[in-house]
């Protein structure tokens, strides 16, 4: 290298110096030792050369590294998991995981107590799987109608009984896959067909037999019954099983590997139990605690995962991120925000597959922005998203756990909710708060109604 060597004014922004290195061949930080090496085969001309070139490209990359930022208070949940801890105790639950993060991240990760309440039982982990119950709603059953959606095969305002010709009787030729999402169909909310029938196959010809109990789109009652023959309709529109569509278009792009229908026996010691069911005449732990679902075969539209908060995160991400998760996308940003306005349905709040936030009694509390939504599932189970605050909570426990009597879980969730918010640097303010908390794998935390016929989300 003679005088003809790049000069410091050649050396134009970060990327020339950069690059320059990477020509070369050689680092910007040379000891004494190296210099002198080089200067036993190099002249001193050129060797001056050298240096000005090292100095140069050393001043122009040191000043394009980032700054520190400034210092700011990182997030601080110990509020929301000193809530938890009080109300384990006061057993609402045994144990559980909370889960907080942004778009980027994953930020607080804290499992709590144990899978039951006996006194070796084994502490929750952050491995721990949890029966996810309505969950499964949103994470398998309204994804896969968004990703139909954006493939432009399902119509949200065609008639249901396009795609299932059985679907008759007064009323019913007014109802649409958008109703079913809404949860406007007319559909009651549930009925005891696990007492008398199997199979789903058994289940979609006895559901679309029913009478409606109001017109279609005059108001919202949630209802399984309605998100089982959406699930049906989902099957007929994509040519696939529900199961397979779940696995092959949400839960494996996603990462989601601890997410499942119907979990193998030897993942029982990590899954948390949920009720003692008279009806099976067993403790339920494995397998999916609705009775339906269990009549269904284990994995149907309304009910039947299972999933690690981590996992959950990473669905949250994906929404927060516009339907994109590390590159790869599931849904488009249009179909995300069509699915988690309100749908205007009379005295409702609910969205397509989502719920949103009330104005009052709400279960994502009172700081959550008015554009969060989020669904919650029967056995202690909840997911919250704030997209102007850039926001997830998930919490999953087995409040379920012995007994389904037991509803203090009522009161955890809008409790931790806000804990959560009042933990983040500026407690209150829309925005994204947490972008600059880059943590992408968070250490887990040191700590460890009233009838079968009531509402299955609760």
């Amino acid at each position: 290298m003679g005088d003809a060597a790049v000069r410091p004014a050649d050396l134009k922004d970060c990327k020339d110096a950069k690059d320059l290195k990477d020509h070369h061949g050689i680092g910007f930080s040379l000891s004494l030792k190296s210099l002198l090496s080089l200067k036993s085969l190099l002249s001193l001309k050129s060797l001056l050369s050298l240096k000005s070139l090292l100095l140069a490209a050393t001043l122009l990359t040191t000043a394009c590294l980032p700054h520190p930022p400034a210092t700011r208070p990182a997030p601080d949940f110990a509020e929301a998991d000193r809530l938890l801890e009080t109300y384990r105790e006061r057993h609402a639950f045994p144990g559980g995981v909370l889960a907080v993060g942004s778009r980027e991240a994953l930020i607080h990760l804290h499992p709590f107590g144990r899978l039951s309440y006996d006194a070796d039982a084994p502490p929750v982990t952050a491995r721990t799987l949890y029966d996810l119950a309505s969950l499964t709603k949103v994470v398998a059953t309204t994804t896969l109608a968004m990703i139909l959606v954006d493939e432009r095969k399902l119509d949200l305002d065609r008639l249901v009984q396009a795609y299932l010709p059985g679907f008759q009787g007064p009323g019913k030729e007014s109802v649409t896959v958008r109703h079913l999402l809404t949860h406007s169909s007319g559909l009651d909310a549930t009925a005891p067909l696990f007492r008398e029938i199997q199979g789903r196959a058994a289940y979609v010809e006895r559901i679309q037999a029913m009478d409606l109990i109001y017109p279609a789109g005059s108001r919202s009652l949630y209802s399984d019954l309605g998100v089982i023959l959406l699930g049906e309709v989902i099957e007929k529109t994509a040519g696939q099983p529900f199961e397979k569509l779940a696995r092959e278009r949400v839960i494996e792009p996603l990462g989601m590997h601890d997410t499942m229908f119907r979990p193998p026996a030897d993942l029982r010691p990590r899954i948390a139990p949920t009720e003692f069911d008279p009806w099976r005449g067993r403790l339920i732990q494995g397998e999916v605690h609705d009775e339906n679902a269990f009549a269904m075969g284990g994995a149907a539209p309304h009910a039947g995962l299972f999933g690690t908060a981590s996992d959950l995160a990473r669905f949250a991400q994906m929404l927060l991120n516009g339907g994109e998760l590390e590159g790869r996308r599931i849904v488009s940003r249009e179909t995300i925000e069509l699915f988690t306005r309100r749908a205007g349905i009379p005295d409702s709040d609910r969205a397509l597959g989502w719920d949103t936030k009330s104005a009052e009694g709400s279960s994502a509390g009172t700081l959550f922005s008015p554009r969060s939504f989020g669904h919650t599932g029967f056995t202690g189970t909840s997911i919250w998203i704030d997209p102007k605050r850039e926001l997830f909570v998930i919490l999953l426990t087995n409040r379920v756990h012995p007994t389904r009597e037991n509803n203090l879980i009522r009161e955890v969730r809008p409790a931790v909710a806000d804990a959560a918010v009042r933990g983040l640097p500026v407690s209150g303010s829309e925005g994204a708060l947490l972008r600059s908390y880059g943590w992408a794998t968070p250490k887990a935390s040191a700590s460890s109604s009233s009838s079968r016929q009531s509402r299955r989300c609760l």
